[in-house]
């Protein structure tokens, strides 16, 4: 074993000197960033909203009598996910008090939204001073990160009061691992004070492993995503979006053609303008969703949308159904993507254009709708090439392929269906990975009691 002066050296960097580090690393980061930040702030309203909360650590107190789980999802991806787990967890320990957090606006309005009854707050910045106070005002006995979020002092805080952490549908990204084994002997500390990493395949695994993670706390659940992903049409929301949108079948006259192009960034937006303008005059009952990715751009697609010269209605200035029975609509609106999916007769899922790396198209799928992505879809790697396998997606590499596509599919009801049908059976075949995080959980709370 090592001698004492060995281990209390290493006592001393772990608890004193790296924290330091960090903050010190951190502040010359924001420094740097400072006039790109405040930009933003400025222009768009980011970054402001929170910042106090977060830079001084205000988290709510936890009730002295219950045993506290605190679930952290970054923005609203995040968010979404860990709703089929948190309940989950609630029917399960019924006795527990679940508190919420996240880091960005959309994640916050969406988190009040989905969970009015949690205690919702910010997610501190990782300065010691800020992640000390939010952990012991909030003392949770688990904390439970979604996906994978490796903040070293937040984690060491928590353990250093008593809580366990977690690690749920971790994902670890070729590029991500390759950054990481650069300061390999940083993250393989990190990652042996996590209690349960909990990921989404073998690959992520075995990276994860390779990085230094001890076999015993890597386990394979396969991804939550499939489970919280509505199935049906005739769920509520989609119903009243349909009867809303004028989108329902009218007895007489065609049935309404609709093409969501959704998560979009630019130049998506207007590209599938172009590609709509044609495939009107050859579909006329083609009705077209847009709805971009961030909120912020919501205006700068309205602006798109006008300078077009197509009619077009904002889902936010919407109190009754459809004005003009032709009109795009911009949804700019948070949180009804997951139901917009569902009045779809194709998607295309954007961020696949741009060097985003893709965005969800596991809903979509998910009702049966027949899917398409673009060339850049890494963030989703493991699932494209699956749904690829099973001939349950298009992937296009190109505006033109795009285009054509598009207008074969709008040309051609079986083939929609066909490989709608598809993914909607592979999304009801990677079901299950909830279920599994929570028999992992169970058995780490058991190593408290």
């Amino acid at each position: 074993g090592d001698s004492p002066n060995v281990r209390l050296r290493r006592r001393l960097w772990k608890g004193v000197a790296m924290p330091i580090l960090l903050n010190g690393l951190y502040l010359l980061a924001i420094l740097l960033a400072s006039p790109w930040l405040a930009f933003k702030a400025l222009t768009t309203g980011k970054y402001r909203r929170g910042i106090l909360a977060r830079f001084f650590g205000r988290a709510p107190e936890r009730e002295a009598a219950k045993q506290r789980i605190w679930f952290h999802g970054v923005s609203v991806g995040e968010i979404l996910l860990l709703k089929p787990l948190i309940a989950r967890i609630r029917h399960r320990y019924p006795d527990w008090e679940i508190v919420l957090s996240t880091t960005t606006n959309t994640g916050m309005e969406v988190a009040l939204r989905h969970y009015p009854d949690l205690k919702v707050f910010w997610f501190p910045l990782d300065f010691t001073w800020a992640v000390r106070r939010a952990v012991q005002a909030g003392k949770p006995s688990l904390v439970v990160l979604a996906e994978l979020e490796l903040w070293p002092n937040f984690i060491h805080a928590a353990k250093a009061q008593g809580a366990l952490v977690a690690v749920v549908n971790g994902r670890v990204s070729a590029r991500s691992h390759r950054g990481y084994r650069r300061i390999r002997w940083f993250i393989r500390r990190l990652l042996r004070q996590i209690d349960l990493l909990a990921v989404q395949n073998t690959a992520y695994a075995d990276r994860l492993s390779d990085l230094g993670a001890p076999w015993e706390q890597v386990h394979v659940t396969g991804s939550i995503k499939y489970d919280g992903v509505q199935t049906t049409r005739s769920n509520l929301k989609t119903q009243q979006l349909l009867k809303l949108l004028g989108l329902e079948e009218i007895a007489g006259e065609p049935k309404p053609l609709v093409w969501v192009v959704g998560s979009t960034q630019a130049p998506e937006e207007k590209w599938a303008l172009e590609i709509y303008r044609e495939a009107k005059r050859r579909h006329p009952e083609l009705r077209l969703v847009i709805v971009p990715r961030h909120q912020e751009r919501f205006e700068e697609v309205a602006r798109l949308l006008r300078q077009s010269g197509l009619p077009f209605e904002r889902r936010s200035q919407m109190q009754h159904e459809f004005h003009e029975v032709d009109a795009i609509l911009l949804v700019d609106s948070l949180g009804e993507l997951g139901a917009v999916w569902g009045l779809a007769d194709l998607a295309f899922v954007g961020g696949s254009f741009a060097a985003r790396g893709g965005q969800n198209m596991i809903e979509p799928a998910a009702y049966g709708v027949a899917t398409m992505v673009g060339p850049n879809t890494w963030n989703f790697k493991d699932t494209v090439e699956q749904l690829l396998a099973q001939q349950a997606l298009i992937q296009v590499a190109d505006k033109d392929q795009w285009r054509a596509e598009t207008l074969r599919l709008l040309a051609d009801a079986e083939a929609r269906q066909e490989l709608g049908v598809r993914a909607a059976d592979f999304v009801l075949s990677q079901q299950g990975a909830a279920d599994r995080t929570l028999d992992l959980i169970r058995a780490l709370l058991k190593t408290r009691s």
